[in-house]
């Protein structure tokens, strides 16, 4: 008898074993058909088959990096797709005008140099954001201070400033309050926008929020201070960037004025940088000078460098 129902409890657990891994099937049969069903659909048009060709980059390991830097850019709404064929498209572009115009060396020369620029332009949008989010930074402590002094926590008083300001601040600080709502810790959502927007001035207001929410304080007269610190900064920050302003935009003059010389003496003797690429006495010269104006650009660059 005992065995006659092990039996049975064998047959009846193998027989739901075999609806579930049929059931799992035709689910997964069905997720497929509705994901083949949703390409094919948006693959119909032009605009759908650049952003099923988004996806598939975003899934590469340049299209991840690409994503990254536009969204500490703030640049979520362009494609990295975008991003990456301009880089491509411009880089041969300015690679064939200068294989034309100066030598085929100076075609590689001019791709590794837009590649590089991509890079360097998702850097600087990264900047700028940071810049602005600092330049936000008296009016959030103000925000803060009075929501606080309301009676407001520090989460009411974050979803508040999210609320009220403007880009980048506001929709960095949403993220905050979005973390928070969902779970998150203070400590962990503060650190994460402090990671977005790394500078000293947002490390001394995470700071102030953290230690007041761990030990209390005067949390209102704190952020005051802070606001008021923070204008003072500003004002003075933006004397000095426009005091050094002329010098920056010479050490950029440094580097067009050597490429500009290179094709003012291939247009008034043709092949002129072919023949000295011919000979080491030429490539000497080139490198030497090239050093020079390289040299000349990073020391402007480090003389007009201001970090406060």
């Amino acid at each position: 008898m005992i065995l006659l129902v092990l039996f049975v409890l064998t047959c009846a657990l193998c027989a739901f074993l075999v609806a579930g891994l049929v059931d799992l099937a035709a689910v997964s049969f069905r997720r497929r058909a509705l994901v083949a069903a949703l390409d094919s659909g948006d693959s119909a048009t032009l605009t759908g088959r650049i952003d099923q060709w988004d996806r598939y980059f975003r899934r590469t390991p340049p299209g991840r990096w690409v994503e990254r830097q536009l969204v500490l850019a703030g640049e979520e709404d362009r494609r990295p797709l975008t991003v990456g064929s301009v880089a491509v498209a411009g880089g041969l572009a300015v690679g064939w005008v200068l294989a034309i115009g100066l030598a085929p060396l100076f075609g590689l020369l001019g791709i590794a140099a837009v590649v590089g620029g991509i890079r360097w332009w998702l850097g600087r949008a990264r900047e700028r954001r940071r810049e602005q989010f600092v330049a936000q930074m008296p009016e959030l402590a103000r925000v803060l201070s009075n929501a606080t002094s309301a009676g407001l926590s520090i989460a009411g008083a974050i979803a508040v400033a999210a609320a009220e300001l403007q880009a980048p601040a506001g929709p960095e600080l949403a993220r905050v309050a979005s973390r928070m709502r969902f779970g998150a810790s203070l400590d962990s959502a503060m650190g994460d926008l402090e990671e977005r927007v790394p500078s000293r001035e947002v490390a001394v207001l995470v700071s102030t929020l953290l230690v007041s929410a761990r030990s209390g304080g005067s949390l209102v007269s704190a952020l005051r201070d802070i606001a008021e610190t923070l204008e003072e900064r500003k004002e003075t920050r933006r004397e000095i960037m426009t005091t050094l302003a002329q010098s920056t935009a010479t050490g950029y003059m440094v580097i067009v004025l050597g490429f500009g010389l290179l094709f003012l003496l291939n247009m008034i003797q043709p092949g002129t940088v072919d023949a000295m690429l011919a000979s080491w006495s030429g490539r000497a010269a080139l490198l030497v000078a090239s050093s020079l104006f390289v040299a000349g650009f990073l020391l402007i660059r480090r003389m007009t460098r201001f970090d406060g």
